[in-house]
Protein backbone atom coordinates (compact mmCIF):
# COMPACT_ATOMS: atom_id res chain seq x y z
CA UNK A 1 0.00 0.00 0.00
CA UNK A 2 1.56 3.44 -0.75
CA UNK A 3 1.84 6.09 1.74
CA UNK A 4 0.98 9.50 2.11
CA UNK A 5 1.69 12.33 4.45
CA UNK A 6 -1.10 14.66 6.08
CA UNK A 7 0.11 17.98 7.39
CA UNK A 8 2.98 19.75 7.70
CA UNK A 9 4.17 17.50 11.17
CA UNK A 10 4.63 14.39 9.31
CA UNK A 11 1.55 12.07 10.02
CA UNK A 12 1.99 9.26 7.48
CA UNK A 13 -0.41 6.69 6.65
CA UNK A 14 -2.04 4.56 3.78
CA UNK A 15 -3.04 6.27 0.46
CA UNK A 16 -6.68 4.81 1.83
CA UNK A 17 -7.74 4.90 5.38
CA UNK A 18 -10.61 2.72 6.77
CA UNK A 19 -13.74 4.03 8.23
CA UNK A 20 -15.30 2.12 10.96
CA UNK A 21 -18.07 3.27 11.80
CA UNK A 22 -20.62 1.26 9.52
CA UNK A 23 -19.41 -1.37 11.43
CA UNK A 24 -21.88 -1.35 14.32
CA UNK A 25 -23.67 2.60 13.38
CA UNK A 26 -25.64 4.50 11.15
CA UNK A 27 -26.92 1.36 8.53
CA UNK A 28 -29.69 -0.68 10.78
CA UNK A 29 -27.30 -3.84 10.99
CA UNK A 30 -24.42 -4.73 12.76
CA UNK A 31 -21.28 -6.49 11.91
CA UNK A 32 -20.71 -9.27 14.87
CA UNK A 33 -18.02 -7.88 17.13
CA UNK A 34 -15.28 -10.68 16.18
CA UNK A 35 -16.15 -10.56 12.57
CA UNK A 36 -15.87 -6.44 12.92
CA UNK A 37 -12.30 -7.32 14.63
CA UNK A 38 -11.42 -9.86 11.80
CA UNK A 39 -12.79 -7.40 8.94
CA UNK A 40 -10.01 -4.21 10.68
CA UNK A 41 -7.08 -6.75 11.09
CA UNK A 42 -7.66 -7.56 7.66
CA UNK A 43 -7.44 -4.44 6.78
CA UNK A 44 -4.06 -4.35 8.56
CA UNK A 45 -2.43 -6.81 6.81
CA UNK A 46 -3.85 -5.73 3.41
CA UNK A 47 -1.92 -2.48 4.01
CA UNK A 48 -3.77 -0.25 5.97
CA UNK A 49 -2.50 1.99 9.06
CA UNK A 50 -5.19 4.90 9.12
CA UNK A 51 -8.24 4.57 11.00
CA UNK A 52 -11.25 6.53 12.11
CA UNK A 53 -13.67 5.71 14.59
CA UNK A 54 -15.55 8.50 17.10
CA UNK A 55 -17.08 8.80 20.68
CA UNK A 56 -20.34 8.72 19.01
CA UNK A 57 -20.19 5.63 16.90
CA UNK A 58 -22.45 3.02 18.86
CA UNK A 59 -21.94 5.64 21.02
CA UNK A 60 -18.53 4.41 22.23
CA UNK A 61 -18.69 0.77 21.43
CA UNK A 62 -16.99 1.33 17.76
CA UNK A 63 -14.24 2.52 19.71
CA UNK A 64 -13.88 -0.27 21.90
CA UNK A 65 -14.10 -2.51 18.79
CA UNK A 66 -11.35 -0.27 17.19
CA UNK A 67 -9.03 -0.24 20.22
CA UNK A 68 -9.46 -4.11 20.90
CA UNK A 69 -8.86 -5.34 16.93
CA UNK A 70 -5.16 -2.61 16.87
CA UNK A 71 -3.88 -4.05 19.72
CA UNK A 72 -1.48 -6.28 18.57
CA UNK A 73 -0.17 -3.48 15.92
CA UNK A 74 -0.88 -0.67 17.75
CA UNK A 75 2.71 1.08 16.82
CA UNK A 76 2.23 0.22 13.02
CA UNK A 77 -1.10 2.52 12.72
CA UNK A 78 -2.39 5.90 13.37
CA UNK A 79 -5.75 6.01 14.59
CA UNK A 80 -8.63 8.86 14.57
CA UNK A 81 -11.16 9.53 16.80
CA UNK A 82 -13.41 12.56 17.81
CA UNK A 83 -15.35 14.56 20.13
CA UNK A 84 -17.72 17.48 20.36
CA UNK A 85 -21.17 15.72 19.92
CA UNK A 86 -23.18 16.19 23.34
CA UNK A 87 -24.39 12.12 24.08
CA UNK A 88 -27.25 12.39 26.56
CA UNK A 89 -28.44 8.66 27.13
CA UNK A 90 -27.04 7.36 24.58
CA UNK A 91 -28.59 9.98 21.93
CA UNK A 92 -26.72 12.47 20.35
CA UNK A 93 -28.39 16.08 21.93
CA UNK A 94 -26.31 18.87 19.79
CA UNK A 95 -22.81 19.97 19.96
CA UNK A 96 -20.23 20.33 23.23
CA UNK A 97 -17.02 21.22 22.84
CA UNK A 98 -16.58 22.93 26.27
CA UNK A 99 -12.94 22.54 27.39
CA UNK A 100 -13.89 20.52 30.64
CA UNK A 101 -16.07 18.31 27.85
CA UNK A 102 -13.23 18.09 25.49
CA UNK A 103 -11.03 16.83 28.04
CA UNK A 104 -13.52 14.44 29.93
CA UNK A 105 -14.07 12.78 25.70
CA UNK A 106 -10.12 12.39 25.46
CA UNK A 107 -9.54 10.18 28.96
CA UNK A 108 -12.74 8.56 28.08
CA UNK A 109 -11.73 7.66 24.37
CA UNK A 110 -8.22 6.95 25.30
CA UNK A 111 -9.66 4.02 27.93
CA UNK A 112 -11.74 2.75 25.50
CA UNK A 113 -9.18 2.51 22.78
CA UNK A 114 -7.15 1.35 25.06
CA UNK A 115 -3.87 3.84 23.83
CA UNK A 116 -1.66 5.88 25.87
CA UNK A 117 -2.32 8.74 23.23
CA UNK A 118 -4.95 9.63 20.24
CA UNK A 119 -2.85 9.75 17.24
CA UNK A 120 -5.33 12.45 15.70
CA UNK A 121 -8.53 13.68 17.80
CA UNK A 122 -11.00 15.62 15.62
CA UNK A 123 -13.51 18.50 16.95
CA UNK A 124 -16.74 16.17 15.30
CA UNK A 125 -18.64 19.33 14.01
CA UNK A 126 -18.03 22.89 14.78
CA UNK A 127 -19.98 23.84 18.27
CA UNK A 128 -21.14 27.40 17.58
CA UNK A 129 -21.48 28.22 21.35
CA UNK A 130 -17.40 27.57 21.96
CA UNK A 131 -15.03 29.35 20.18
CA UNK A 132 -12.73 27.99 18.07
CA UNK A 133 -9.90 29.20 19.58
CA UNK A 134 -10.60 27.93 23.03
CA UNK A 135 -11.38 24.36 21.21
CA UNK A 136 -7.75 24.65 19.47
CA UNK A 137 -6.37 26.19 22.85
CA UNK A 138 -7.58 22.88 24.78
CA UNK A 139 -6.12 20.50 22.75
CA UNK A 140 -3.26 22.07 22.33
CA UNK A 141 -2.80 21.29 25.82
CA UNK A 142 -3.69 17.52 25.55
CA UNK A 143 -1.15 17.98 22.78
CA UNK A 144 1.37 18.89 25.11
CA UNK A 145 0.15 16.67 28.01
CA UNK A 146 0.74 13.66 25.30
CA UNK A 147 -2.26 12.48 25.49
CA UNK A 148 -2.89 13.55 21.93
CA UNK A 149 -0.69 14.25 18.84
CA UNK A 150 -2.77 15.33 15.91
CA UNK A 151 -5.66 18.06 15.74
CA UNK A 152 -8.58 18.10 13.67
CA UNK A 153 -11.47 19.13 12.17
CA UNK A 154 -14.42 18.13 10.65
CA UNK A 155 -16.94 20.03 8.34
CA UNK A 156 -15.57 23.20 9.37
CA UNK A 157 -15.66 26.61 6.76
CA UNK A 158 -12.72 27.80 5.55
CA UNK A 159 -13.12 30.77 7.84
CA UNK A 160 -12.94 28.65 11.21
CA UNK A 161 -9.89 26.41 9.82
CA UNK A 162 -7.97 29.65 9.84
CA UNK A 163 -8.69 30.61 13.15
CA UNK A 164 -7.77 26.83 14.67
CA UNK A 165 -5.28 27.05 13.17
CA UNK A 166 -3.55 30.22 14.04
CA UNK A 167 -4.00 28.75 18.14
CA UNK A 168 -2.77 25.09 17.10
CA UNK A 169 -1.62 24.14 14.14
CA UNK A 170 -4.24 21.44 12.16
CA UNK A 171 -2.99 18.24 10.58
CA UNK A 172 -6.13 17.16 8.85
CA UNK A 173 -9.23 18.18 7.62
CA UNK A 174 -12.81 15.49 7.18
CA UNK A 175 -15.56 16.95 5.36
CA UNK A 176 -17.55 14.77 2.90
CA UNK A 177 -16.12 14.82 -0.66
CA UNK A 178 -16.85 12.49 -3.52
CA UNK A 179 -18.06 12.89 -6.81
CA UNK A 180 -20.87 13.97 -5.79
CA UNK A 181 -20.35 15.95 -3.15
CA UNK A 182 -18.22 18.77 -4.65
CA UNK A 183 -18.46 21.31 -1.92
CA UNK A 184 -14.87 21.20 -1.42
CA UNK A 185 -13.90 22.29 -4.17
CA UNK A 186 -15.94 25.79 -3.78
CA UNK A 187 -15.98 26.95 -0.58
CA UNK A 188 -12.47 27.30 0.15
CA UNK A 189 -11.43 24.23 2.27
CA UNK A 190 -9.29 22.48 -0.45
CA UNK A 191 -7.51 26.11 -1.03
CA UNK A 192 -7.35 26.53 2.65
CA UNK A 193 -5.79 22.99 3.17
CA UNK A 194 -3.35 23.72 0.06
CA UNK A 195 -2.35 27.33 1.48
CA UNK A 196 -2.20 25.74 5.33
CA UNK A 197 -0.12 22.95 4.69
CA UNK A 198 -3.52 20.67 6.06
CA UNK A 199 -4.45 17.10 4.99
CA UNK A 200 -7.84 16.52 3.95
CA UNK A 201 -9.33 13.14 4.64
CA UNK A 202 -12.54 12.57 2.48
CA UNK A 203 -15.24 10.94 3.98
CA UNK A 204 -18.46 8.78 2.64
CA UNK A 205 -15.84 8.88 -0.07
CA UNK A 206 -18.20 6.34 -2.06
CA UNK A 207 -21.56 8.13 -1.38
CA UNK A 208 -22.56 5.94 1.36
CA UNK A 209 -22.71 3.13 -1.09
CA UNK A 210 -24.46 4.82 -3.82
CA UNK A 211 -21.09 4.92 -5.70
CA UNK A 212 -20.17 1.24 -6.06
CA UNK A 213 -23.39 1.09 -8.33
CA UNK A 214 -24.67 -1.38 -6.05
CA UNK A 215 -27.78 0.52 -5.51
CA UNK A 216 -30.94 1.90 -7.28
CA UNK A 217 -34.21 3.17 -7.23
CA UNK A 218 -35.49 -0.04 -6.19
CA UNK A 219 -32.70 -0.62 -3.56
CA UNK A 220 -34.75 -0.87 0.26
CA UNK A 221 -32.65 0.26 2.88
CA UNK A 222 -32.52 -1.49 6.77
CA UNK A 223 -34.76 -0.12 9.52
CA UNK A 224 -32.43 2.17 11.30
CA UNK A 225 -30.35 2.98 8.11
CA UNK A 226 -29.56 6.87 8.36
CA UNK A 227 -29.58 7.17 4.92
CA UNK A 228 -33.50 7.29 4.95
CA UNK A 229 -33.16 10.72 6.16
CA UNK A 230 -30.85 11.53 3.16
CA UNK A 231 -32.68 13.69 0.20
CA UNK A 232 -29.69 11.60 -1.89
CA UNK A 233 -31.39 8.15 -1.39
CA UNK A 234 -35.49 8.47 -2.40
CA UNK A 235 -36.17 6.44 -4.97
CA UNK A 236 -37.03 9.74 -7.40
CA UNK A 237 -33.22 10.93 -6.78
CA UNK A 238 -31.43 7.90 -7.23
CA UNK A 239 -33.40 7.42 -10.27
CA UNK A 240 -31.85 10.52 -12.01
CA UNK A 241 -28.45 10.35 -10.54
CA UNK A 242 -27.91 6.82 -12.02
CA UNK A 243 -26.58 8.94 -15.12
CA UNK A 244 -23.56 9.34 -12.91
CA UNK A 245 -23.43 5.61 -12.23
CA UNK A 246 -23.35 5.35 -15.51
CA UNK A 247 -20.45 7.29 -16.47
CA UNK A 248 -18.80 5.49 -13.69
CA UNK A 249 -19.38 2.61 -15.33
CA UNK A 250 -18.02 2.75 -18.67
CA UNK A 251 -15.06 4.39 -17.46
CA UNK A 252 -14.51 1.26 -14.38
CA UNK A 253 -14.86 -0.76 -18.01
CA UNK A 254 -12.31 1.50 -20.14
CA UNK A 255 -10.16 0.42 -17.02
CA UNK A 256 -10.64 -2.90 -15.77
CA UNK A 257 -11.67 -1.59 -13.12
CA UNK A 258 -14.81 -1.22 -10.42
CA UNK A 259 -17.33 1.84 -10.37
CA UNK A 260 -16.18 2.35 -6.46
CA UNK A 261 -12.30 1.83 -7.56
CA UNK A 262 -12.92 4.46 -9.88
CA UNK A 263 -15.04 6.83 -7.63
CA UNK A 264 -11.93 6.69 -5.06
CA UNK A 265 -8.95 6.78 -7.66
CA UNK A 266 -10.49 10.19 -8.72
CA UNK A 267 -10.35 11.61 -5.06
CA UNK A 268 -6.85 10.28 -5.07
CA UNK A 269 -5.81 12.16 -7.99
CA UNK A 270 -7.15 15.17 -6.83
CA UNK A 271 -4.04 16.15 -4.48
CA UNK A 272 -1.35 14.38 -3.05
CA UNK A 273 -2.47 15.13 0.15
CA UNK A 274 -5.71 13.43 0.25
CA UNK A 275 -6.47 9.95 2.08
CA UNK A 276 -10.07 8.86 1.35
CA UNK A 277 -11.16 6.62 4.48
CA UNK A 278 -14.07 4.02 3.09
CA UNK A 279 -15.92 2.07 5.37
CA UNK A 280 -17.51 -1.99 4.39
CA UNK A 281 -18.61 -4.79 6.24
CA UNK A 282 -17.72 -6.77 3.87
CA UNK A 283 -14.06 -8.47 2.62
CA UNK A 284 -14.20 -8.57 -0.53
CA UNK A 285 -15.56 -5.18 -0.79
CA UNK A 286 -12.48 -4.16 1.31
CA UNK A 287 -10.01 -5.49 -1.27
CA UNK A 288 -12.01 -4.10 -3.76
CA UNK A 289 -11.30 -0.73 -2.31
CA UNK A 290 -8.06 -0.94 -1.33
CA UNK A 291 -7.33 -1.63 -4.88
CA UNK A 292 -8.68 1.70 -5.93
CA UNK A 293 -4.74 2.66 -4.97
CA UNK A 294 -3.59 0.95 -8.21
CA UNK A 295 -5.96 2.33 -10.75
CA UNK A 296 -4.13 5.25 -12.44
CA UNK A 297 -6.14 7.93 -13.93
CA UNK A 298 -4.36 9.90 -16.66
CA UNK A 299 -5.12 13.92 -17.61
CA UNK A 300 -7.08 13.02 -20.31
CA UNK A 301 -9.24 10.33 -17.98
CA UNK A 302 -9.79 13.48 -15.18
CA UNK A 303 -10.98 16.02 -18.07
CA UNK A 304 -13.38 13.09 -19.43
CA UNK A 305 -14.69 12.69 -15.95
CA UNK A 306 -14.63 16.58 -15.62
CA UNK A 307 -16.60 16.92 -18.58
CA UNK A 308 -18.83 14.76 -17.91
CA UNK A 309 -19.84 15.85 -14.53
CA UNK A 310 -20.47 19.40 -15.52
CA UNK A 311 -23.28 17.49 -17.06
CA UNK A 312 -24.54 15.84 -14.75
CA UNK A 313 -26.98 17.49 -12.28
CA UNK A 314 -27.04 15.75 -8.90
CA UNK A 315 -30.50 15.09 -7.38
CA UNK A 316 -30.94 16.24 -3.86
CA UNK A 317 -29.27 17.55 -0.96
CA UNK A 318 -26.18 15.50 0.98
CA UNK A 319 -27.89 16.38 4.19
CA UNK A 320 -31.40 17.45 5.68
CA UNK A 321 -31.73 21.43 6.76
CA UNK A 322 -30.89 20.34 10.02
CA UNK A 323 -28.01 18.17 9.42
CA UNK A 324 -26.65 20.76 7.16
CA UNK A 325 -27.09 23.66 9.40
CA UNK A 326 -23.67 22.27 11.42
CA UNK A 327 -21.53 22.22 8.83
CA UNK A 328 -19.25 24.52 6.95
CA UNK A 329 -19.69 26.52 10.15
Amino acid sequence: MQTRTLGHNGLEVSAIGFGCMGLNFGYGQELDRQDSITLIRKAVDLGVTFFDTAEVYGPYTNEEIVGEALRPVRKDVVIATKFGMNIVDDRMQGMNSRPEQIRAVCDASLRRLGVDVIDLFYQHRVDPAVPIEDVAGTVKDLIAQGKVRHFGLSEPGAATVRRAHAVQPVTTLQNEYSLWTRGPETNGILQACEELGIGFVPYSPLGKGFLTGAMNKGSTLSEGDFRKLLPRFTPEAMEKNQALIDLLIRMANEKQATPAQIALAWLLAQKPWIVPIPGTTKPARLVENLGAAEVVLTQDDLTTIRNALAAIDIEGERYPPEFLATTGR
